[in-house]
């Protein structure tokens, strides 16, 4: 396990970790927050093996 320290707004760690989906790149960790599990599901299985941008791309057209 490797853990990287950062200061995270307190409004995101008191949402249900069911509802968010992590990634991160090289120098950026990214938290993208659902309003169901399914669609945090569905989200992670779209977008399985897209780099950081398309992800970005994909949330705003289906999420936004």
């Amino acid at each position: 396990m490797i853990c990287i320290q950062a200061e995270i707004p307190r409004d995101v760690c008191e949402i249900d970790d069911e509802l968010k989906a992590i990634y991160h790149s090289q120098d950026t960790v990214c938290i993208w927050v659902f309003r169901t599990r399914e669609d945090r599901n569905r989200f992670q299985d779209e977008t399985a093996g897209m780099l950081k941008a398309e992800r970005e791309a994909h949330a705003e057209s289906f999420y936004a």
